[in-house]
């Protein structure tokens, strides 16, 4: 999983449209993908829960090669069905940044209770607890992170970074969507569904 990422970085950024923003964009996630192999030996997880933050990664992936903002989905859409995603749910704005801050809340929940029942010795309720809270720091640590951004990087290099596209509530309305997809996964965890 780790290499078919690293691969996913590498064709991310062949005809990069923004290579200013492509090592802000995925430097990190490469930085993550090297330590991975250690990170994983001294806490290992199970493999549900590396193949969620693995599917989170590539949708990341996705996202940071068009900066967020402007993922070509609802062209893609009109190949595949004829109709564009933004027409069909009355979309004013790209709405891919919403739907990975949502995959943020709803594939790491699980990860991190797992951590935090393996490594940290909470029991099965307080680590999903923890995970919840957990996903509401990270929320809200990384639109702090992009606030500082837009102070010290130049003007359209923050925009575009960090794309709000003009909606002065999105750092709200992001950690909304993780929380809400952290919602969903505890809520299934602790009611899950049974087969009839």
């Amino acid at each position: 999983m780790i290499a078919l990422l690293l691969v996913a970085v590498a064709l991310a950024n062949i005809a990069q449209p923004y290579p200013d923003l492509a090592p802000l964009q995925h430097g990190p996630t490469v930085l993550l993908l090297l330590a991975a192999p250690w990170l994983l030996r001294r806490w290992p997880l199970s493999d549900r829960a590396v193949m969620c933050i693995a599917l989170f990664l590539f949708l990341h992936t996705l996202g940071a090669r068009y900066i967020y903002s402007y993922v070509p989905y609802d062209d893609w859409a009109r190949m595949l069905a004829g109709r564009d995603i933004s027409t069909v749910f009355g979309l004013r704005r790209n709405g891919y940044d919403r739907l990975v801050h949502f995959a943020f809340g709803a594939l790491l929940t699980g990860p991190l209770a797992e951590t935090a029942r393996r490594h940290g010795g909470l029991t099965r309720v307080w680590s999903v607890l923890f995970a919840f809270a957990a996903i509401g720091l990270g929320s809200a640590l990384y639109e702090i992170f992009e606030w500082l951004l837009t102070l010290i990087a130049a003007g359209g290099t923050a925009d575009y970074y960090n794309g709000q596209q003009g909606d002065i509530w999105d750092p709200q309305k992001d950690m909304a969507a993780a929380q809400i997809g952290s919602a969903l996964t505890v809520l299934s965890a602790i009611f899950p569904l049974r087969r009839k």
